[in-house]
């Protein structure tokens, strides 16, 4: 017998994915020179995204903008890629600021024009 893709319950589609990330800090990279960290709240079929408690990060030619907002809703067509914040950065929220005895790993890694680091010690430096 044939199996199908659905026949494997180890198989995460994209949007459960996202739709387990909700309530939950995640990081959005943008296709413009801007990454976005929030609380996703909620989204659509075309990943449009709700957020709250949010902080959005700009390249520009003056140096690092950082904006605050209290929500926002994103295009999913600007969306480039969507990442669940680290869990050791969850942990820490619950423990407070106690020393690690070793420092977390980065956020994330990326290529481009801002290398992916804008947000990157906001989520590691916070």
């Amino acid at each position: 017998m044939a199996t199908t893709p659905f026949a494997n319950p180890t198989q995460l589609l994209p949007l459960e994915l996202v739709d387990k990330c909700i309530g939950s800090r995640i990081h959005i990279i943008m296709k413009n020179d801007k990454e976005i960290v929030g609380i996703l709240l909620g989204f659509d079929d075309f990943v449009n995204m709700v957020l709250e408690d949010v902080t959005e990060f700009e390249s520009t030619p003056e140096g690092r903008r950082v904006t605050k907002l209290d929500k926002l809703l994103l295009n999913g067509n600007n969306i480039t890629m969507p990442t669940p914040k680290p869990k050791y950065q969850a942990a820490k929220q619950h423990v407070g600021d106690l020393p690690s005895p070793e420092p977390p790993p980065p956020a994330f890694t990326l290529s481009g024009a801002n290398g992916g680091h804008l947000a990157q010690e906001y989520l590691v430096g916070s």
